[in-house]
């Protein structure tokens, strides 16, 4: 068996993985078992630097606040700002602490300078604009859209004036209460306020879509895109802040299904403009149904890579990534009939699996799910082991 274990690993290089494949996929997504270790984005770094330049691969979408991601996309197709301002307010969930994002970014501008903007290589994020605390105000988001639409058409084509929409926002922290996340009746987004802003939103992009064609001609694409992406962003918090305002058993599944959803519909406008390389949670990225304790209550919900591999097919790729150990958060060594005792035993640090050959290798006798003495942890599981298109396993991950 551990011959035939081996026969299925290669190097973890873009020609291996690419190797994997039928052909070059539109999205090509790298995920990760565990959040906040460099040693993962380092290995991502490397694999992303040479699927860019062999690939040609010209956008790197990362689980990151989109608004605030439009920050470092500025930074690198363009060097607007620093480096250190990029780094501080470009990033949610504090992921601008980290050196290897930093180095990302950092290169990502490097590989920009004195390139054509069409050759240009741009930075995404595709998370919503949540904390586990909440969710933002969606005042960024319908302001954007309704400015856009505001100074190309007649204001009477808008279904409100821009002091009527600053009036139902309201102040900023009626939206981002962190106590309303274990208690609904402290949300706003059941408010009458509220709901006259989602049908706004709805208003706003039907707006925007009605218009598309004198749009087309009169605003460039980047200002398109930023339009939509403002009208996805208004319309998905404000659905958010409404369920954080239900008191339905479904509240904290329908929470986390809308996450993904929001992750799901960046992924795919990200999709449209050309191939892009994508990187976040295995569990926000694999095509089976993800699962999850919040609360000590059991949720369900389909992943953003599952409601994206829906639509594109082939041209969704997911590469998973698993690990022998995280010793510094009490993660020891595998046990040897887990999918991941089985890659430890291979004298390899790392190595890049045919997920698929290694499924069939192991036929009918699954090996046992591992499970994580760390909640921080997510381990594979072998049932669902050749819905991925690889994995990259890594033996250990240091303390750094």
């Amino acid at each position: 068996m551990t011959t035939e274990i081996k026969d299925t690993t290669r190097p973890v290089e873009a020609a291996a993985v690419m190797g994997l494949l039928a052909a070059r996929p539109r999205l090509l997504a790298l995920g990760e078992p565990t959040h906040g270790e460099d040693t993962l984005l380092d290995l991502r770094n490397a694999l992303f630097r040479r699927l860019v330049e062999e690939e040609g691969y010209r956008t790197i979408a990362i689980e990151t606040d989109c608004l605030a991601g439009l920050t470092v996309d500025a930074y690198v197709t363009s060097g607007t700002g620093t480096l250190d301002e990029v780094m501080e307010h470009g990033f949610s969930h504090g992921w601008g602490a980290s050196a290897a994002n930093r180095a990302l970014v950092r290169w990502m501008r490097a590989f920009n300078e004195g390139r054509p903007a069409r050759d240009r290589l741009r930075f995404a994020g595709f998370d919503g604009p949540l904390e586990i605390t909440g969710a933002a105000s969606p005042r960024q988001a319908l302001t954007g859209l309704h400015g856009f639409l505001a100074a190309r058409l007649d204001a009477d084509l808008l279904p409100c004036t821009a002091d009527t929409l600053e009036g139902l926002l309201g102040p900023d922290d009626r939206w981002t209460e962190p106590a309303a996340m274990r208690d609904p009746a402290r949300s706003v987004g059941r408010s009458a306020e509220a709901g006259e802003l989602r049908l706004i939103a709805d208003d706003l992009v039907a707006l925007l879509d009605a218009q598309a064609p004198y749009l087309s001609a009169t605003a460039s694409p980047d200002d398109r895109y930023l339009a939509h992406l403002y009208g996805r962003t208004a319309t998905g918090l404000l659905r958010y802040h409404s369920w954080m305002a239900s008191a339905s058993p479904a509240r904290l599944a329908r929470l986390v299904g809308l996450r993904d959803l929001i992750m799901a519909e960046n992924l795919l406008a990200v999709a449209a403009r050309g191939p892009a390389l994508v990187h976040a949670h295995n569990a926000h990225l694999q095509r089976e149904k993800s699962s999850m304790r919040m609360g000590g209550a059991p949720l369900e919900w389909w992943s953003a890579g599952a409601l994206v591999g829906a639509r594109l097919g082939g041209e969704y790729a997911f590469v998973a990534t698993a690990l022998g150990t995280i010793r510094h958060q009490g993660v020891d060594a595998p046990p040897p009939d887990s999918v991941e005792g089985l890659l430890y035993a291979l004298p390899e640090d790392r190595c890049l699996v045919d997920a698929r050959r290694l499924a069939a290798a192991l036929g009918d006798a699954l090996p046992a799910p591992r499970v994580s003495p760390w909640f921080g942890y997510a381990p594979l599981d072998p049932a669902h082991l050749a819905d991925s298109d690889g994995v990259v396993f890594v033996k250990d991950v240091p303390r750094v």
